[in-house]
């Protein structure tokens, strides 16, 4: 059985699913579970094992989510382009299924980075907003994928929707890429280098336990391999049902 099958991807040609097909995959249930017991353990981490930031206070534990987050919206956003790499290959739904599910999921966690990141900036600059270069390449970024939800609503073919959608999540990567690396080729940057070569000054008592590289590192493992995941999984079998309501309402 293909990853598209055991994904239970939508097929817009099958008529009907068996009562085994329509539950929840066991597989998809221990996900979801391991999902929401990381989520739990990160916040405890979060708050009680991690020392807090000598200069920022503990307004700088808001990072192990705003980090996490947007390491979570790349692997989603990712999907996008294997299923999008997939559908132009083989024209089978199933992967523009993967690819609507990949990009909508991270458009969630991109917002969520970047209401995180207003949330840090007020205390610490002392303003919600400023046209920082990171800043700004993640409002584009998270624009350009709200152009490609509204591109896919916008066609009225599925055919030429799947095909075009295909390609701009492909191409709309970029901005992903160019977000991660902006830090590091702009020196103007006042966005500090949360993963890479910036000083770290953690304070913490004789119960601090782990250092916040090593929550860091334990929260975006937990957002990438667990969260975005099922989040992922369960928007396609949501797109699944969606499919056969249109399959039944074309038959009646």
């Amino acid at each position: 059985m293909g990853l598209a099958q055991r994904l239970h991807l939508p097929q817009a040609s099958d008529s009907s699913q068996s009562a085994a097909q329509a539950h929840t995959p066991l597989l998809l249930r221990l996900l979801s579970y391991a999902a929401v017991a990381g989520f739990l353990f990160v916040g405890y981490i979060s708050l009680f094992l991690v020392g807090a930031d000598a200069t920022q206070g503990d307004v700088q534990r808001i990072f192990y989510v705003h980090v996490a987050a947007f390491s979570a919206a790349s692997c989603a956003l990712f999907c996008a382009v294997i299923g999008g790499i997939a559908y132009l290959r083989t024209r089978n739904p199933k992967w523009d299924a993967l690819s609507l599910a990949g990009v909508e999921v991270g458009f969630v966690l991109s917002l969520v980075t970047l209401f995180c990141g207003m949330v840090w900036a007020r205390p610490i600059w002392n303003t919600w907003w400023t046209w920082d270069p990171r800043l700004t390449a993640t409002a584009i970024m998270i624009l350009t994928y709200a152009a490609y939800l509204m591109l896919r609503g916008a066609l009225e073919s599925p055919d030429k929707r799947r095909a075009l959608a295909a390609v701009y999540g492909i191409l709309a990567f970029g901005t992903v890429i160019f977000t991660f690396v902006i830090i590091r080729i702009r020196p103007d940057t006042i966005h500090p280098t949360v993963i890479g070569p910036s000083a770290q000054n953690a304070q913490g008592g004789f119960a601090m336990t782990m250092t916040m590289g090593q929550a860091l590192g334990i929260a975006s493992v937990v957002w990438c391999c667990l969260i975005a995941p099922a989040l992922v999984w369960w928007r396609i079998r949501l797109e699944n049902l969606h499919e056969r309501a249109n399959h039944l309402r074309a038959q009646l």
